[in-house]
């Protein structure tokens, strides 16, 4: 089985088990923390794409303090390899899937135990601080998917997952009779190849 982390639309169990094409019931999540990664909007898109703080700096005209160069997410656990192939077609050809190590920050839970996604139960509007790193579990080694295309892609602003459960987890998750519902269908299509579908 493979572990992954999501910081984006995946962090969403709905979405997750709708990309998988299963209910997730092998899976368990948790919430975790990715330090020296800054996590960007896409330029004209609802999802977001991480980059190595060493990277990222050039983006800024200050430095960032530690929240901000660290990516609050879910640890996943329990994942197959049909999981992660669908995984990797959904991601497309503008993510590379890298090992990297992140801190849980709570214990795991079953997906299936979790109640209906509240985006407040999901990301407080004010989360804790980042624990002291003398505080923080044990890393843990996962996969997760990194921005490959060129920075300048991505928005220089920093991406929040409250704000897109408020106003853009719906064109995901359905109903299943707005335009937007069938963009896991056409990702699957694509297998993995990214299309602008803004044509």
């Amino acid at each position: 089985m493979v572990s992954a982390f999501f910081y984006g639309t995946l962090m969403h169990p709905e979405i997750l088990k709708r990309v998988i094409g299963n209910d997730g019931s092998q899976l368990q999540m948790c919430p975790a923390l990715l330090p020296d990664y800054t996590r960007h909007q896409l330029k004209n898109e609802d999802y977001p794409g991480i980059l190595p703080y060493s990277q990222s700096r050039a983006m800024f005209d200050h430095d960032l303090n530690s929240e901000e160069k660290s990516v609050r997410g879910s640890l996943v656990t329990g994942l197959s390899d049909a999981d992660v192939r669908l995984l990797d077609i959904f991601e497309g050809d503008q993510y590379t899937r890298e090992l990297v190590s992140v801190y849980p920050l709570g214990p795991l839970a079953n997906i299936r135990d979790m109640p209906p996604i509240e985006v407040k139960s999901l990301v407080p509007t004010t989360p804790p601080p980042i624990p002291m790193p003398s505080e923080l579990a044990n890393p843990v080694e996962v996969n997760t998917y990194v921005w490959c295309l060129p920075s300048s892609e991505l928005r220089a602003q920093l991406w929040t997952f409250e704000e897109f459960v408020k106003f853009n987890a719906w064109k995901w998750v359905g109903p299943t009779n707005n335009k937007y519902f069938d963009e896991v269908d056409r990702r699957n299509a694509a297998e993995g190849i990214y299309i602008d579908a803004r044509g």
